[in-house]
């Protein structure tokens, strides 16, 4: 077991707490002190030396020293304390300081933050080595367990105190929970590989899903019902029947009128009409070969000079895109080489200037004279080198913007070639496009033909002899097509009555399904409810066989870990409680104290460290319970303006 006491504990400045040391001699103590005098001061500090935050566990808390609600600046913040861990002397210091800096030039500092300074047995430390010193004492949340009485059941939350419980007492295997119910051993073969927690979330997620199921299947199915087509007196293999029979006399009538319109005479003259189209098709194609061929010829080589032209066009363009991008280079390059001649110029004026370089920069005062020299060197070489870097910068710029003026000559000299060349190739296509008007002009139109002319008056007139046979037979073909229009409204009515039968009959179909799928999912929901009567006797009988084995860890401290809500369901809690009284609702705060030390004690056992421990508002304890752990009480006494200890060689317990 590892013994950790508290020798002495010295603030300077701390939260308001001018000067005061707590000897302690690593026994019980008794801090008395009006409200408002520091008492949980000494808490504060102590925890923040060892892990920069206060008692309740916040890093952001007021450590300077106020005046009038305002900060008193320029002073150091200490803590000291000197520890005693397995009889065994350690001695760690904390200064929090405001660092103030003065500028260059200034007379007055400014400050700028804050800085802390470690110290271990009175050595200076980094602050990674004072971290690594205190982690090797105790753990931070051990160390908050072990020396305040109402962490456990203040500051942590219901989950990790369930955690730490389980830690201290081990937890019960299932395999154990279901051996002490016989009833248990069919969650065997429902769990599988899933813990219990794992299978409620599951038994949840499908009671749920199939809750909304179990609701939306009544609604589809009254949906379906009420969408139901009315189907009185129809019979499915009737109506395709009749639609067969109604299809067949359509195209009966439809053949009767091709008859009709496809006389002998009118097959004669629309072979008559093809053959003029063979006639008049080859009339044009001869023409057209000895009018067009020389046009054709002019146009293929018009294509081809304008494609050069473009082409050319295109290679005057980039040339011209490249000179526009180094006359900018060019612009730039001069802009630079001038700054970089007034640089020069500056440089080169800039002479030593003894009052602003002789000085200290941090004090102000003059250097000594076997520095003044060594100062002036560095300033004449410094000044030659930057001379110099100016220089060489120049000179490469100059170089640069030669070469870029040679390309641009270069370039210009390109585009007059080329601009001579699209200038010649233009000239050609505006005699291409005169020539090509020419041999237009020359060229006869169709019309003009007098093969073609006698071919498209036979043509006209075979047409007209066709429409005149025709005219007689339209009265026949017109009674037929109204028969045919009937039989039409017959095939679509019934062909409406086959698509409610069938429209009918998926509705039905899905109304078993939804019906049978009700009575599953029902069935589903029983074997649900089942399994999570089981899981609930099993968490049960797990808390019940937990809460006394974490029970029998503590001498006055209870704990449930769950209660039975109305609905019969299990919730996880952890409620300490001391005599039946819940620790967060009637417990008076001596048994809260002592309930907090009780648990104290069982985890200074576990984690194998003792702590001073703090006790807060001990006035309204009369009796502590007995424990090994050094006790510091924080006393509540109006008439002590200062804080006052008194050492007891031990606080009285029960």
């Amino acid at each position: 077991m590892k013994q950790l006491k508290l020798i002495n504990l010295e603030l300077n400045r701390f939260k308001g707490v001018g000067k005061f040391e707590l000897n302690a001699a690593g026994e019980n103590v008794q801090v008395f002190g009006d409200n408002a005098t520091g008492k949980t001061t000494l808490f504060d500090a102590f925890v923040w030396l060892l892990f920069d935050k206060d008692s309740q566990n916040k890093k952001d808390f007021q450590i300077k020293t106020l005046q009038n609600g305002k900060v008193l600046h320029k002073l150091d913040h200490e803590v000291e304390a000197t520890l005693e861990i397995d009889n065994t002397p350690l001695t760690l210091k904390k200064v929090y300081k405001e660092k103030w800096t003065k500028k260059r030039g200034s007379v007055t500092s400014n400050f700028s933050g804050h800085t802390t300074d470690y110290f271990v047995d009175g050595v200076p430390s980094k602050r990674k080595e004072f971290e690594e010193k205190v982690a090797s004492i105790v753990d931070e949340n051990i160390f908050k367990l072990l020396t305040n009485p109402s962490f456990f059941n203040e500051q942590l939350g219901k989950n990790e105190r369930r955690d730490l419980l389980l830690e201290i007492a081990g937890d019960i295997t299932a395999e154990d929970v279901i051996t002490s119910n016989p009833d248990l051993k069919k969650l065997i073969d429902v769990l599988g590989k899933r813990s219990i927690e794992d299978h409620k979330k599951v038994i949840a997620a499908k009671r749920k899903e199939i809750n909304q199921e179990l609701d939306r299947i009544p609604i589809r199915i009254d949906e379906l019902s009420r969408g139901l087509p009315d189907i009185n007196g129809l019979n499915k293999s009737q109506v395709i029947s009749h639609m067969k029979t109604a299809s067949d006399e359509m195209d009966a009538k439809l053949e009767q009128i091709n008859n009709i319109r496809n006389g002998g005479e009118v097959n004669k003259l629309n072979a008559v009409i093809s053959d003029i189209d063979l006639k008049i098709s080859s009339v044009k194609n001869e023409h057209a070969q000895q009018g067009q061929q020389e046009v054709y010829g002019l146009k293929t080589k018009l294509q081809e000079e304008q494609s050069n032209v473009s082409i050319l066009q295109s290679r005057v363009s980039s040339f011209e895109q490249r000179k526009g991008m180094n006359d900018a280079n060019m612009k730039d390059i001069e802009d630079r080489m001038q700054t970089l001649r007034n640089q020069w110029k500056e440089q080169s004026a800039q002479e030593f200037d003894h009052e602003s370089n002789c000085s200290c920069p941090s004090c102000g005062q003059d250097l000594p004279e076997e520095q003044l020299e060594e100062v002036k060197a560095n300033f004449n070489r410094n000044k030659s080198q930057l001379l110099e870097t100016v220089n060489q910068k120049g000179v490469e710029l100059k170089n640069k913007l030669k070469s870029i003026q040679e390309e641009n000559e270069s370039t210009v000299n390109e585009i007059e070639k080329l601009n001579s060349q699209i200038e010649e190739k233009q000239k050609a296509v505006v005699k291409l496009e005169s020539r090509i008007k020419e041999a237009q002009s020359i060229v006869k139109p169709i019309t003009e033909n007098a093969s073609y002319n006698t071919l498209m008056q036979d043509r006209q007139a075979t047409v007209q002899q066709i429409e005149q046979l025709r005219a007689s037979v339209e009265e026949s073909v017109k009674q037929v097509q109204q028969e045919i229009q009937g039989l039409k409204e017959k095939h679509n009515g019934l062909s409406a009555d086959l698509s409610a039968l069938n429209e009918s009959e998926r509705a039905k179909g899905r109304i078993s399904e939804l019906e049978q799928q009700e009575k599953e999912l029902a069935s589903e929901y029983e074997q649900l409810e089942l399994e999570l009567h089981l899981t609930e006797e099993f968490i049960r009988a797990k808390v019940n066989l937990l809460e006394d084995k974490i029970n029998s860890k503590f001498r006055y401290a209870r704990f449930n870990l769950f209660k039975e809500n109305i609905n019969g369901g299990i919730e996880e809690i952890c409620e300490t409680t001391y005599e039946g009284v819940p620790y967060s609702s009637g417990l008076n705060n001596a048994a809260r104290i002592n309930v907090g030390l009780d648990i104290i004690d069982t985890l200074s056992k576990h984690y194998g460290v003792q702590a001073p421990i703090f006790v807060d508002n001990a006035e309204s304890i009369t009796r502590l319970i007995d424990i090994d752990s050094q006790i510091i009480g924080l006393v509540v006494s109006e008439s002590d303006k200062q804080l006052r200890v008194e050492t007891k060689e031990k606080v009285e317990v029960a």
